[in-house]
């Protein structure tokens, strides 16, 4: 939303946010026939490589980046996918002797060894793989700290063991097990795990609105976008995406607040309930927890509700999300939205964007927003819904609800398998696949722990303190 790279995490958001932004020049000035031979060339003019082993192989990168930048594979319904020639080909696996071993004659690391699997060459310690279980024992008892655990940061980073490797030890996901959380993107050291984009198709949809005259499109924001703001305020973002000839930017708090009123509701007759708000939360009970499938919250996401909301009172509008989450790129096409969102945009995207047409948010003047209470923008952080719903349902007579706040999907198994094995205490279970929730999203500009306070600071300024305001819109 800034006009300068440097509120970008790595480098590989740089470029990729560099791809995106000539991508996007080019849909509206011209030059997208040539796209392909000379986005590589303004981006690594050369003649040395910066970032691979040659300007030949990092010119071809680009390609495949911008190959992503308009759309992706299509036959790969995957919003996450690879670009198999940027992928280094990681040989990091597995246990890993240092050369800070000692030789020491206790041999402690031998001694845990469950399966044998290390022995003492020349006064060394040696792992054998094939004996290997990974099991780490090894690592706790040198007493040098000389054997470390090493995996592929893509393998690392997949909780539901989505990615492996092929024959060419390039990395392959599973589509099956994927629940496109993106974690995998942001790791990726070589970004070669990406999401695919629709900036082209948000294009297509600004450009035939006739400038909102044929019909409106409206920008729902995730409230997590308070945290993206470094340089500049929320408000003037707000400008900056209207100036992009959006007719009107809606919070999606506001769907949120709709969203904790409708889960009250529904936990009183159910009793026991998991949120629905997180995509990936759902897909992975879907495909984990099959059991436990009856237990997720009828209510859409607040992104699909405040859609239903503008569709309600606008029939021919259109209606593109911005958010941190690459799901969210998959949710929209679910049969269950009935059509809801047109498109989704990233952060990132949003980014390119704004500096592809030109336009300086620190100078713009405010527009503010007020569609939402502290409990709805809440919800970009993890907990914020278990927060919610324990004080909305006290409020709204409903009594015994005991929320637990499951942060990254590690939790989330754990407290998945109480629930599925009836040892749970607690009877509303609030997911959230990215570990600090959607503030954290792998979407976003910047990955920070300011990120929590900001959100919070963002929920104490809204005006609205209860979700009832938002609940009578729903409710016309």
């Amino acid at each position: 939303m800034i006009n300068t790279p440097r509120v970008f995490d790595t480098n590989v958001q740089l470029i990729k946010y560099k791809v995106l932004k000539e991508i996007i020049r080019r849909a509206y000035e011209g030059g997208m026939e040539d796209a392909y031979t000379e986005i590589p060339k303004i981006i690594s003019p050369g003649p040395k490589s910066e970032l691979r082993c040659c300007i030949y192989k990092e010119r071809a990168v680009l390609q495949e980046r911008i190959k992503m930048a308009m759309g992706g594979d299509k036959k790969n319904p995957n919003v996450v996918q690879v670009i198999d020639i940027a992928c280094d080909e990681c040989p990091i696996d597995g246990m890993y002797v240092t050369p800070a071993c000692r030789g020491c004659i206790v041999h402690s690391c031998k001694e845990v060894c469950p399966k044998d699997a290390i022995t003492i060459v020349n006064k060394k310690a040696v792992i054998d793989k094939e004996k290997c279980i990974e099991c780490g024992k090894c690592t706790k008892a040198c007493p040098y700290t000389a054997i470390i655990a090493q995996h592929r940061p893509c393998v690392q980073s997949c909780k539901v063991k989505a990615i492996s490797m092929n024959e060419d030890k390039k990395v392959v996901i599973d589509n099956d097990k994927c629940i496109s959380c993106g974690a995998c993107v942001y790791q990726c050291p070589f970004g070669a795990i990406t999401d695919k984009s629709l900036v082209l198709d948000i294009i297509d949809i600004l450009k035939k609105s006739e400038d909102n005259k044929k019909y409106r499109v409206y920008a729902v924001i995730a409230p997590s976008i308070v945290s993206q703001c470094r340089f500049g305020r929320v408000s003037q973002v707000v400008t900056a995406i209207k100036m992009l000839g959006f007719h009107q930017v809606v919070e999606a708090a506001l769907g949120a607040d709709i969203t904790l009123y409708h889960e009250a509701k529904e936990w009183a007759e159910k009793r026991v309930m998991t949120t629905s708000c997180c995509p990936s939360f759902v897909t992975y009970v879907e495909k984990n927890f099959p059991e436990l499938v009856k237990y997720i919250s009828h209510s859409v996401s607040p992104m699909i509700e405040t859609a239903m909301l503008i569709k309600h009172s606008d029939p021919t509008a259109k209606v593109i999300f911005i958010g941190p989450c690459a799901s969210k790129k998959n949710e929209y096409t679910l049969a269950k939205t009935n059509g809801a969102i047109d498109s989704v945009m990233s952060f990132e995207e949003l980014q390119a964007f704004v500096d592809a047409r030109h336009i300086d948010t620190t100078v713009l003047e405010d527009t503010e927003l007020n569609n939402a209470s502290y409990y709805g923008r809440i919800f970009a952080k993890s907990g914020g819904i278990a927060q919610g719903i324990a004080e909305v349902a006290a409020e709204m007579g409903v009594e015994g609800v005991k929320p637990i706040a499951m942060n990254g999907i590690d939790e989330c198994k754990i407290n998945l398998l109480k629930l599925k094995l009836d040892k749970a205490t607690e009877n509303f279970f609030e997911g959230m696949a990215c570990e600090g929730g959607c503030l954290n999203g792998p979407l976003c500009i910047t990955h920070s722990p300011r990120n929590v306070v900001d959100v919070d600071k963002y929920g104490n300024e809204a005006k609205e303190k209860t979700i009832f305001n938002s609940v009578k819109l729903y409710e016309l």
